[in-house]
């Protein structure tokens, strides 16, 4: 039986040239490694986001696994997701997940677990 499975680790900076103070934004850059830690070749096809502030504020964010490239691993393949996001607090977290298919067009979730939006200055 086919083992379709990914593995994602994530790294996380703060965006000064892209966080307005005078508009409560704080931005960050996060990049998510996802490896097909699996033995069937998939695709990435949809995300979903979960990004939350401080004050609880939740934001949901759905699309295409990356805008314009939909990338295909085979087992032992990693590709790197970059992207960045505004919260209204100096931290918050971010979790979701991708949708990937197999080659067999078996659909399923890889689980991104939650990460910790933050600059470090902000955490002293």
């Amino acid at each position: 039986m086919a083992n379709p499975r990914f593995s994602c680790s994530v790294t996380v900076q703060a965006l000064p040239e892209q966080t307005h103070l005078e508009q409560g934004l704080y931005a960050f850059s996060y990049t998510i490694t996802i490896e097909n830690s699996g033995d069937v070749l998939a695709q990435l096809i949809g995300r979903h986001w979960e990004i939350t502030d401080a004050r609880g504020q939740v934001q949901i964010v759905d699309g295409l696994a990356v805008v314009g490239h939909q990338p295909v691993l085979a087992p032992g393949q990693s590709f790197q997701y970059s992207s960045w996001a505004q919260i209204g607090t100096p931290q918050g977290t971010m979790r979701g997940r991708f949708l990937c298919v197999t080659e067999a067009c078996e659909i399923f979730h890889t689980e991104v677990d939650e990460f910790l939006l933050a600059d470090s200055a902000s955490l002293h």
